[in-house]
């Protein structure tokens, strides 16, 4: 290791620690007796999905201000997720041992305090928060996502929104929610380079395909809402944001900010996509690219000259444009290389690793399109792509590997936490030699 990153990492020897646990204000109401009423109503010859149906009908059966009991205890669930500040909660089903469990600063445990419950308990509580459309959609995928809010009390109250799925877990109904901030982060504060703050502004370039990429709970949204943000402020324009769930609401600025929830204000991503051609929009925010039809639509409204972002669960930007052209069949490949070539601007990959004395802290990947890029990309040579990003520093790129050594001089992350996030860890070490 160099004498100079050696003295300072010297200076100091915190580690990042699981951050302390907070009590909170928040008091858990007891399980509203109608709980125990409709569990204990099973037929003992229920099982598997017969039981949650049964569940199901006897929840959409219940007098208003009994369903709102249990609703409010799914609330009491929420509004302590908030009092921790955890990113998550998760409950229900075997896997979680009848506890309320939390994901606070990436660390996610059970939090007794919260109370004990069965697995009908938890899948009648979850059924409360579901409408009749949503059920339906559980029943036929064994999964539904959808957006939960808080509800406000007047019209200055800030409203709290989570991205939240209740799905089949052996026979029982899990939950997750994870919570939506209701700011958005200022995109300089995500610390691009210029030249590619620039490239993200509507104003300056006008269309071509950007991605933001990485694992679940990487940050991804909070990018996008950050650059839609940006052009908000900036530009008079249209943007379209195509979700599922919808996340951050935007307010109108200089731009109209529309949103079409998946499931609810649309049926598919590319139904959304296609739809849009025919709203005058400028930028188009399509929330995940997940098969062949979402991408081919989303490749062919970006040929017809729109400005759209879209994310991709990849931890790199080779394995991102690999895995777009590995989506389709082999004859289609060479054919899907060139169109992704010539209409992809940018990829940004990043990942959330633990600070030094808690939190969380961006790290990311940034590769933006140039002449020999599209060329490896045409050529099937995206392994050539990594030295491109590695020497093109004056450019705005960046690789996983140098990113993670200036938050190491930085002192914001240890060279253990490096070396765990990096994708070329060889590459790392000789960096921090």
């Amino acid at each position: 290791m160099n004498p100079a990153l050696n003295e300072l990492l010297a200076r100091h020897t915190v580690a990042a620690t699981t951050a302390p646990r907070v009590r909170s204000r928040v008091t858990v109401p007891p399980l509203p007796k109608i709980c125990k009423t409709i569990t204990q109503a099973i037929p003992h010859n229920a099982h598997g999905e017969d039981r949650i149906r049964f569940l199901a009908d006897q929840v959409n059966s219940l007098l208003d201000k009994d369903r709102t009991a249990l609703h409010e205890m799914v609330e009491a669930f929420v509004k302590y997720m908030l009092e921790i500040d955890a990113s998550d909660i998760d409950a229900g089903g075997p896997g979680c041992n009848g506890k309320i469990w939390y994901r606070v600063h990436g660390d996610k445990m059970p939090y007794p305090e919260m109370g004990e419950y069965t697995e009908d308990e938890t899948d009648a509580l979850f059924l409360s928060i579901l409408n009749k459309n949503q059920m339906a959609v559980l029943f036929e995928e064994y999964s539904v996502d959808f957006s939960f809010q808080l509800p406000t009390f007047s019209p200055d109250e800030p409203r709290r929104r989570f991205r939240a799925t209740v799905y089949f877990d052996y026979d029982h109904l899990g939950l997750n929610m994870r919570a939506i901030t209701d700011k958005v982060r200022p995109m300089k504060s995500l610390g691009f380079h210029p030249l590619i703050e620039r490239s993200l502004m509507f104003q300056h370039e006008r269309d071509g395909l950007t991605l933001v990429t990485g694992v679940t709970g990487s940050g991804k949204s909070t990018t996008l809402d950050a650059v839609v943000d940006a052009n908000n402020e900036d530009v008079a324009a249209h943007i379209v944001v195509i979700g599922k769930p919808i996340e951050y609401m935007h307010k109108s600025k200089k731009c109209i900010v529309r949103h079409r929830e998946v499931g609810k204000d649309v049926r598919t991503f590319k139904e959304g996509i296609v739809q849009a051609l025919r709203q005058d929009p400028d930028i188009i925010i399509i929330g995940e690219m997940r098969d062949p039809t979402t991408i081919s639509a989303a490749l062919e409204i970006t040929d017809s000259g729109h400005k759209v972002f879209s994310t991709l669960h990849t931890s790199s930007a080779v394995e991102s444009i690999d895995r777009i052209i590995g989506e389709y069949p082999s004859d289609e490949q060479e054919r899907i290389r060139n169109r992704l070539a010539d209409v992809l601007r940018g990829i940004i990959s990043q990942k959330l690793c633990p600070k030094i004395g808690g939190g969380r802290v961006l790290a990311k990947v940034v590769l933006w399109m140039t002449s020999s890029a599209r060329a490896a990309i045409k050529n099937n040579n995206t392994g050539e792509i990594y030295q491109m990003m590695w020497e093109g520093g004056a450019q705005g790129l960046i690789t996983m590997e140098q990113d993670l050594y200036r938050l190491v001089k930085q002192r914001l992350i240890t060279p253990e936490t490096a070396m765990d996030y990096a994708n070329n860890k060889k590459r790392l070490a000789q960096l921090l030699m």
